[in-house]
């Protein structure tokens, strides 16, 4: 039997190839990916950290940048166009 995140008792079942390959496909062209590097070992403290602020890493490092940068939630959830000269 499969389990959502939520817990027991709610089955799902697997995502096709089809909606994989829909779910994949939405994400390249939504998102930007990046891939950071830390000092080995740290991983843990700073899934810790984001858990504590009730947080995914994903989502805290997205919260710091946008709060560093000075966006808010809708101006940093709005898509930027390409930057030509790039």
């Amino acid at each position: 039997m499969w389990y959502n995140r939520l817990g027991k008792g709610a089955a799902i079942m697997p995502a096709s190839k089809a909606q994989i390959k829909a779910t994949n496909k939405y994400n390249a062209t939504a998102y930007d990916r990046l891939n950071i590097v830390i000092p080995k070992g740290r991983r843990e403290t700073v899934k810790a950290f984001a858990e504590e602020h009730g947080e995914s890493i994903n989502g805290l490092v997205n919260s710091l940048l946008r709060r560093e940068i000075g966006l808010t939630e809708s101006e940093w959830e709005t898509r930027q166009e390409e930057d030509p000269e790039e």
